[in-house]
């Protein structure tokens, strides 16, 4: 597991500024390449599943898996 910087205790939520550091931070040293192509394709990217399969020459389930997988990741992640 990996150490994030943690400012103390600021309630039941945590600035967004440090949300979102942590979020990048998962992002760049947790994911494997693919899983980091995959979710910023489908979330930033606005990429349905279907055309990522076929830009990336492989099935809708694999896109779907690998997206669940690195879903599954950032939960595990930044629980708190």
């Amino acid at each position: 597991m990996i150490n994030t910087p943690y400012d103390g205790y600021l309630g039941s939520r945590l600035p967004q500024e440090v949300q979102k550091k942590r979020l990048e931070q998962v992002i760049r040293e947790v994911l494997t390449q693919r899983e980091r192509e995959v979710l910023l394709a489908c979330y930033y990217g606005g990429k349905t599943q279907a055309a990522l399969a076929q830009e990336l020459g492989v099935g809708r389930s694999t896109v779907c898996r690998t997206l669940k997988r690195a879903q599954a990741k950032l939960r595990r992640y930044l629980r708190y």
